[in-house]
Formats: C-alpha cells, structure tokens, sequence
C-alpha cells in the first residue's frame, strides 16, 4: 500500500552520499521535499537536481529539506554531488523499498521497450511527517517552483 496524500508517511532509512544511514525522522520539525529521479548524470536528472540546487536557499527559507532518491549507488551519488555542486542529500535506494513505499516503481514503455524504472515524482511532507502534496510523472521544467510555491502557500 502506497502512502497517501493526508497520512503519516513511515520512518524509512537509506544511505547517503557518504554511506551514513538518513531517516525520514531525522526532518521531523521541517518541511521534507523528496524527490525520486531515475538516474545520476542524466539530461533531465541534471537539470532537476540543479534546479533544486539553485533553489536551496529559497527552500531553506521556508524551513524545508530537499532530498533526492535514486537506485543508484552511494558511489554514483557522490560523484553527481561533486560535478554539480548539489548542496543536499542524495539516498541511494537500491532496493527499491522506498520507491515502492511511494508508489514510484512503475513499469515504463520507452520506444517500445518495457523495463520498470523511477516514475519522476516529487512528495512534499510537512513538519509533522504528513503527506500533503504529491507531483507524480513530473516534467523538469519549471517543477521546483511549483513545490516552493506549494510551500510557502501552506506556510499562509
């Protein structure tokens, strides 16, 4: 059962950049912006992950966290963060618990070819660790200011 908009979301943990274990609980008393993308050092991953990057500050802020999941590896997750400068946490969810958790696992068609990947998909938590907005199959343009302006609406 995926989380919904209006529950808790559960504690989960994942590794970061650096091999530290990271919860959800770690946050509580913030806004958590997480975000699930396919793949480091990708075209549209990039130029996600850098949007959030060149707006941590605005997100800072308004006392909210942004953190990236992917099933990439620790290793990758550092070398993305080291190439663009990306100032927040990367996990790594190679087992694929935490995307399945969100209901972002999802089998793709692509050219005619099915394979099961990261549905692009942001979730916005609020300080108490309630869902309150969920961005599924996410287009890159102009998203991080839609989930800052979700923000700062509730903070109104």
């Amino acid at each position: 059962m995926t989380v919904q908009v209006g529950e808790k979301v559960a504690d989960f943990s994942l590794p970061n950049q650096a091999g530290e274990l990271v919860r959800l609980s770690d946050y509580k008393g913030k806004y958590v912006v997480l975000y699930f993308y396919p793949k480091d050092m990708t075209p549209g991953c990039t130029t996600e992950a850098c949007d959030f990057r060149d707006a941590h500050e605005s997100f800072e802020d308004l006392d909210a966290v942004i953190i990236g999941i992917s099933p990439d590896p620790v290793s990758s997750h550092q070398k993305f963060i080291d190439k663009h400068d990306l100032p927040f946490l990367l996990l790594a969810d190679e087992e694929k618990q935490v995307a399945e958790q969100f209901g972002v696992w999802k089998l793709k068609k692509n050219f005619g070819r099915e394979y099961y990947g990261i549905e692009r998909s942001t979730f916005i938590i609020d300080k108490e660790g309630v869902l309150q907005k969920e961005f599924r199959k996410v287009k890159v343009k102009g998203h991080v200011e839609e989930a800052l302006s979700f923000i700062r609406e509730q903070l109104q």
